[in-house]
C-alpha cells in the first residue's frame, strides 16, 4: 500500500467518486458527503442534509454535484465551487447509485427497491423541479456504466443480469443474463474495446461483449465486491474481504488473472483517477456485533473515528502487456 489518508468522522460509507482533475475525492458517508483533498488528505467540505447517502456525480459544465440519497428517496444537489447544497429533487425509494451520462446530459440515479432509473437534467430547478424522465427497469439495479454514445449499461441484482437502456429514447433495449455470475453489483467499461466488466457477489468477474451481451470470459475475485474499474488494460475488482483482484486484457477477446493485491478488510469500492491510474479505497476498523436471534450473520459496523483512504497506483499491480 502506497499511503494512508486519515480521515476520521462518523458514518459508514458507499461509493466514492473523483474529480476530472483527480484533486478531490467525494466519499458518501451516510447522513453526509465528505470533499477530501487527495494531495493534502485535508476535508475540504463535509455536506450535510443526507439521510442514507450512496454516490455522487459531477457534472462540471453545470457547476453542481448531485448525491444519492436512499432514505430520502430523493437527490442533493450542491455547488461545485462553494459544496453548498442548493436544493433537491425528488427521485424514487432507495436511491443507490449515480451516474452522469453526457449523451443524453443527463443524471442517472438509479433506485433498488423501486426498481427504476430517474433522469435528471442538471439545469433542473433545485427548489421544485421535477425528474425529466423515469424508467422501470424490472428489477432491483446496482451499479452502471455510460458508453458515452446512448446507451447505459445497469446491474440487476436480482434478476442475475445487466439491462441495457438506450438514453436517448429513455428505455430498455435489452436485457442479457451475467452467466456463471450471480448477484451482479460493480460494473464498468472499456469503451475502446466495448467490454464490461461485471463484479458478482459469487465471487466472479464477467467480462461481456457490450455490443451483443455475451460471456467473453469470468474469472474469481474475492468476497463481498461492489466496484470494478478499468485503466491502461487493466479491470480490477475491490472486495470487501480485503483483495483487489486485477485482469489483464490481453485483446478484446482474451483476458488473463494478473494478480491480486492485499488492500483491507472493507475496503470494497474505489475511485481511480483516469489520468494517473491511482486507487482510492474507503475502509475503516469494524466491529462485528453479535449474531441476531435470526441467526443471520450480522453486519459489520465501523469503528467512529477510523475512516481512511487506501491510496494505490495501479501500477503496483502487473504492468499491462506490451
Amino acid at each position: 500500500m502506497a499511503s494512508t489518508l486519515k480521515v476520521g468522522g462518523d458514518g459508514g460509507w458507499d461509493y466514492a467518486t473523483l474529480s476530472a482533475d483527480g484533486r478531490l475525492l467525494y466519499v458518501t458517508r451516510t447522513t453526509h458527503t465528505m470533499v477530501l483533498d487527495v494531495l493534502t488528505g485535508k476535508t475540504v467540505a463535509d455536506i450535510g442534509g443526507q439521510q442514507r447517502s450512496h454516490g455522487v456525480a459531477l457534472v462540471a459544465d453545470a457547476g453542481r454535484g448531485f448525491i444519492s440519497d436512499g432514505k430520502g428517496a430523493s437527490v442533493l444537489i450542491f455547488d461545485l465551487k462553494t459544496n453548498a447544497t442548493i436544493g433537491k429533487v425528488a427521485a424514487s425509494d432507495d436511491a443507490d447509485s449515480i451516474i452522469y451520462d453526457p449523451a443524453s446530459d443527463r443524471v442517472l440515479v438509479f433506485c433498488g427497491d423501486a426498481h427504476r432509473m430517474v433522469a435528471i437534467a442538471p439545469d433542473v430547478n433545485p427548489t421544485g423541479g421535477q425528474a425529466a424522465a423515469t424508467i422501470d427497469l424490472g428489477g432491483s439495479p446496482e451499479f452502471a456504466v455510460a458508453d458515452g454514445n446512448g446507451k447505459v449499461y445497469v446491474n440487476i441484482a436480482d434478476k442475475d443480469e445487466v439491462a441495457v437502456v438506450d438514453t436517448k429514447a429513455m428505455k430498455v433495449v435489452a436485457r442479457w443474463p451475467t452467466g456463471p455470475g450471480r448477484r451482479p453489483t460493480g460494473m464498468s467499461m472499456d469503451r475502446a474495446t466495448r467490454r464490461l466488466f461485471v463484479g458478482c457477489r459469487n465471487n466472479k468477474l464477467i467480462v461481456m461483449n457490450a455490443d451483443d451481451g455475451k460471456i467473453v470470459s469470468d474469472f474469481p475475485i474475492g468476497a463481498f465486491v461492489d466496484a470494478t474499474a478499468f485503466y491502461n488494460g487493466l479491470a480490477f475488482a475491490s472486495c470487501g474481504d480485503g483483495t483487489l483482484t486485477f485482469i489483464r486484457e490481453v485483446s478484446a477477446d482474451k483476458f488473463e488473472l494478473a494478480q491480486v493485491v492485499k488492500t483491507e478488510l472493507g475496503a470494497r469500492t474505489m475511485a481511480v483517477d483516469a489520468r494517473s491510474g491511482t486507487v482510492y479505497l474507503p475502509t475503516a476498523d469494524l466491529a462485528f456485533p453479535a449474531p441476531s436471534a435470526s441467526g443471520l450473520p450480522p453486519r459489520p459496523k465501523p469503528v467512529a473515528g477510523t475512516f481512511r483512504i487506501l491510496v494505490m497506483s495501479s501500477r503496483q499491480g502487473p504492468a499491462p502487456a506490451p
